[in-house]
């Protein structure tokens, strides 16, 4: 089975839990985006002597402390029960199997596809918000600053595919090392033993360095927007511009260009899951909910 073909399984055995937390999600995300706007409302509104802005911003983020509250709390429970599920079916079906070291690494690898669904993509979800969502928001404070931020997008999509290529390989390499881990533990050979560990260490301190060019990249180009971005509100405009409102743009430049960094990360994971998926082999059977007969 492909990546997305197992995750659409996982997604369908335990629709009812992953609907809720992600609405759940969604109505935390919204009143994340919409903080920045009553923020910048509050200023402005206190400027001139108003509490009726910080009234407001108060009651938009109580709402949404709840909410968060309420959806960590369900997190735990659901995606704990989604991996329990899927390595009880997925051990039991290879129990009998010799290579005690692969199923070892296996049952690991597959606690990443749980980690997509609890981390990764309730992250691209977040990005997705803080993209479009400042990108609509932008525009009702400056069309100009809008037209920047999509220009980026472009550079930015270009990277991340060249950028997805390189780590796929090197988490490849790294996994390929993490299967015969049992195995060299179990030899008692030291000189093994450290050898596999050097090895561990290199494709890690690899793929480390190539996550940190991406950051530097990244930045670069956050820079870029930013400035740009100020520049541009500042010139259109000009003096006449309220706190609140430079408030809200600034905030919202942040949440777009955050949500770029996502972008090359979210690509990374994909390679990643692409080669777990050809390891582990998960077949349709392991994401079915095992019948438990009651004894007479």
């Amino acid at each position: 089975m492909s990546r997305f073909a197992i995750l659409k399984q996982i997604m369908l055995q335990h629709r009812y839990r992953l609907v809720v937390t992600y609405i759940l999600f969604s109505l935390e995300m919204v009143g994340n985006l919409l903080r920045p706007l009553f923020l910048g409302i509050a200023i402005n509104d206190l400027l001139k002597g108003s509490y009726r802005g910080l009234i407001l911003l108060c009651g938009v983020h109580l709402v949404w402390l709840i909410i968060g509250t309420i959806r960590h709390r369900l997190d735990t429970r659901t995606y704990s029960a989604i991996y329990t599920s899927l390595v009880t079916k997925f051990l039991s079906r290879r129990y009998n199997k010799a290579d005690v070291s692969k199923l070892s690494a296996h049952s690991a690898l597959a606690r990443e596809f749980v980690d997509f669904l609890e981390f990764d993509l309730v992250y691209v979800m977040e990005a997705v918000f803080s993209i479009v969502g400042s990108l609509l928001l932008l525009f009702f404070y400056d069309t100009s600053v809008v037209l920047v931020c999509l220009g980026i997008l472009l550079p930015v999509i270009a990277f991340s595919y060249f950028y997805g290529k390189k780590m796929n390989n090197l988490n490849k390499q790294k996994n390929d090392e993490l299967e015969k881990q049992v195995d060299t533990i179990t030899s008692g050979n030291n000189i093994l033993i450290k050898e596999h560990y050097d090895n561990l260490r290199k494709w890690q301190v690899r793929i480390s360095d190539q996550e940190a060019w991406n950051f530097g990249l990244m930045e670069i180009l956050v820079m870029i927007v930013m400035g740009l971005s100020l520049l541009i509100t500042n010139k259109t405009m000009g003096a006449g511009i309220e706190a609140g409102s430079l408030v809200g743009i600034y905030s919202y430049i942040q949440r777009f260009v955050s949500g770029l960094d996502t972008i090359p990360y979210t690509v990374q994971r994909l390679s990643s899951l692409n080669d777990i998926t050809r390891r582990i082999e998960l077949h349709e059977d392991d994401l079915v909910k095992p019948i438990i007969k009651e004894g007479a």
